[in-house]
């Protein structure tokens, strides 16, 4: 009855993670096991005896032993005779014994320093299950540390995942929300990460193998739990010799950090205004003006129109400054007669609003009726 009333008011329980390392918890507590059973047993032996020696009542009997297993000192509830003084000192030395005992096996759990290392775990574990669309992001490095500000700035939700040792320090220095400090190519950790709902991947080792792997565990996972929308993937190669095999392996977009530095480099040498404009309106996330490219869905409406026909400079006030056609040629600063093709990608420059304007416009099968008043 109260599912049915939960599903009828939408109502959404607390996301449970993957792996919630319950049995890893309970094989930590399960020393308290016999000090549970033994507060137990002797309380059940010390309310009947209260019962039969000294002819209590039965909530008399509970409260009596109570306080004087556990030694509050509150005296006695009716008069006590001396075979129930008797029986009250034993209880009074088992309750110590066994609080003794209980001590003990708690300090020698702390000591080892897995209890409290799993509860924060599982903590981080249930925070991450509530994660949509976010990144998961392998590797702690200095590409990390820029790219987890950037998108700390734009509210991107991330988790990082790396299998040093002072992860959890680093983690906390820069200000991650969400970490595993684990082997990111393991089954466990992706569930960890609660890959299922993640948007994609980004891989930044500076070492090859590593990426080469990982991306591969992507693309194997991706088919295991048999997702309808392949996940983006994004990594680095320091070579450029690299980036064919990792776009050949299933990688979205490669970066090579040393051509684009010297791209960088080279436009603010060569074009030092140039590269002022697009630090001030490409680069800052302040800034009105956006680029994007946008892949024209196959059912567009746009397909084969012309790109003036499409209006989107008088509807969503952005500009098309490039178009990339489906062999992969390239048009800067395309002309109105220019003919929109068959996964055609285009270069949108404009408000982030506009973009997204454009982006609704492209995604429809049927003409809009924005294009009535133009």
């Amino acid at each position: 009855m109260f599912k049915k009333i939960k599903n009828f008011l939408n109502w959404e329980g607390t996301p449970k993670p993957e792996i919630s390392l319950e049995k890893e918890l309970y094989e930590e507590l399960k020393p308290f096991r016999v000090p549970i059973i033994l507060v137990i047993l002797i309380s059940t032996i010390g309310t009947l005896g209260y019962i039969v020696i000294d002819n209590m009542s039965l909530m008399d009997a509970i409260y009596q032993t109570g306080i004087t297993f556990t030694t509050v000192g509150f005296g006695e509830m009716a008069p006590i005779s001396n075979a129930g003084r008797v029986f009250t000192i034993t209880l009074i030395i088992l309750g110590f014994s066994i609080f003794t005992f209980a001590v003990g096996i708690l300090i020698e759990v702390i000591n080892k320093g897995k209890l409290l290392n799993i509860i924060k775990e599982r903590s981080m574990l249930y925070k991450i299950a509530r994660l949509k669309n976010h990144y998961v992001i392998c590797y702690h490095n200095e590409y990390t540390i820029e790219v987890t500000r950037e998108f700390r700035r734009a509210q991107v939700p991330f988790v990082v995942i790396d299998s040093s040792k002072d992860f959890e320090k680093e983690a906390e220095i820069h200000k991650y929300p969400y970490y595993i400090n684990a082997e990111p190519s393991l089954d466990t950790t992706l569930r960890k990460a609660h890959f299922s709902s993640a948007k994609g991947m980004i891989i930044l080792s500076k070492n090859m193998p590593e990426n080469v792997a990982q991306i591969s565990i992507v693309r194997l996972f991706e088919k295991e739990i048999e997702r309808q929308k392949p996940y983006q993937i994004i990594t680095i190669s320091e070579t450029t010799t690299d980036i064919l095999k990792l776009k050949k392996l299933g990688a979205d977009n490669i970066i090579a950090p040393n051509k684009l530095m010297a791209q960088r480099v080279s436009a603010m040498a060569f074009r030092p205004d140039m590269e002022n404009l697009l630090e001030n309106f490409l680069y800052k996330r302040d800034t009105p003006l956006d680029m994007e490219e946008i892949k024209v869905p196959k059912q567009s409406w746009v397909i084969f129109k012309k790109l003036k026909e499409t209006h989107l400079r008088d509807i969503a006030q952005v500009s098309v400054v490039g178009i990339k056609e489906k062999d992969g040629k390239f048009i800067p600063m395309p002309k109105g007669d220019t003919q929109i093709m068959v996964d055609s990608t285009l270069l949108i420059i404009g408000t982030s609003q506009g973009i997204a304007t454009t982006k609704k416009l492209l995604a429809k099968k049927q003409k809009p009726e924005e294009l009535k008043y133009t």
